[in-house]
């Protein structure tokens, strides 16, 4: 079996690190709350974001994340977007140079617009980068649901690697080589969802959540393609998958967002009463700042980033998303 440092003790971070722990691994997680390393440890629980389920006895949780991640040749990034460069930067010196790191991220850097898998690069060098992603909600993959992720690494022997150690009965991994679109995906998918809760929260019906998953995913394409993405990728367990996934499930974040949005509560104040915010806020304005870069269409996108961030009145922006000029479905 493995030695495996985990970087981020959030409900995904928890479930991968149990996941790893109950396979036979030897686990080491880093928490940033003190209060979740202790219960970890002493209740094998962590009951701030992962409450009510049992963790593996095994699973050892650490205040120090140099202890961590020491003499692992696996590393596991958990950690949120906005804070990944922060939490690996300084491990640099304490990760073996011959570690493979392994992203659970999904986001978009700002101000420099980059996927996890650049931030790594940049953080971590001269270590190989493997993205997990895909539809996979944490309670359900605790919970032992059957389950199906990709991961990603431009060299498929580490992808393989990476794949053997997290597959498990219920848990299948399957390799990929698109980085850029596997985390595009990952990230994108996130806005959508908000969109699709922002529907529902208005009344909407099952017309409208159609036409928004599909051009949704036309769009999250459309980028991709300029970034140098396969479109296969899009169409597979880390795109579409993700897409229905996040977009539909009463599990997601981002879609309790968008109903909370469209039911009249801001985001300031559905910042102030949760601990954690959906990634798709952050994303919608990165992404908006990549369509600009790659001069790519991004409807959807923009509307929710108005939304977001300029106080957008959500049934003006279904209509002035109802409204646009008239276009053909595809281009040959």
């Amino acid at each position: 079996m493995t030695r495996i440092g985990v970087l981020g003790a959030g409900s995904w971070g928890t479930t991968l690190a149990d996941l790893l722990a109950r396979k036979g691994h030897e686990v080491r997680i880093w928490a940033y709350e003190v209060e979740v390393v202790e219960a970890i440890n002493a209740r094998h629980e962590n009951e701030l974001f992962l409450a009510g389920r049992a963790l593996d006895k095994r699973l050892v949780a650490c205040a120090d994340p140099f202890e961590a991640v020491a003499d692992a040749p696996i590393v596991l990034s958990a950690a949120p977007s906005h804070v990944a460069r922060g939490v690996t930067a300084p491990l640099h010196p304490g990760i073996r140079q011959d570690a493979i790191v392994v992203s659970a991220t999904k986001g978009i850097e700002a101000p420099g617009l980059l996927l996890p898998h650049a931030v790594l690069t940049e953080s971590l060098p001269g270590r190989p980068v493997v993205a997990l992603s895909g539809p996979s909600f944490a309670a359900e993959v605790h919970e032992g649901q059957p389950t199906a992720v990709v991961a990603a690494a431009e060299d498929v022997e580490v992808a393989a690697v990476v794949q053997d150690v997290f597959s498990t009965p219920r848990f299948r991994v399957y390799s990929n080589q698109d980085l850029v679109g596997v985390e595009l995906c990952g990230a994108l998918k996130n806005v959508i969802a908000i969109a699709a809760g922002i529907l529902e929260g208005l009344g909407l019906g099952n017309n409208p959540r159609a036409a928004l998953i599909t051009r949704g995913l036309a769009e999250m394409t459309r980028l991709g393609l300029a970034m140098g993405a396969s479109p296969m990728t899009f169409a597979g367990l880390a795109g579409m998958g993700d897409l229905i996934l996040t977009a539909t499930g009463g599990l997601s974040r981002n879609r309790a967002l968008g109903i909370a949005l469209a039911q009249g509560e801001t985001l300031a104040h559905h910042i102030a009463t949760h601990r954690t915010v959906a990634e798709g806020v952050n994303t919608a304005r990165s992404a908006v700042g990549l369509a600009d870069r790659y001069e790519v269409e991004l409807p959807i996108t923009g509307q929710v980033a108005a939304i977001l961030f300029e106080e957008k009145e959500p049934k003006r922006a279904v209509a002035d998303l109802m409204e646009r000029t008239l276009k053909a479905e595809q281009w040959r």
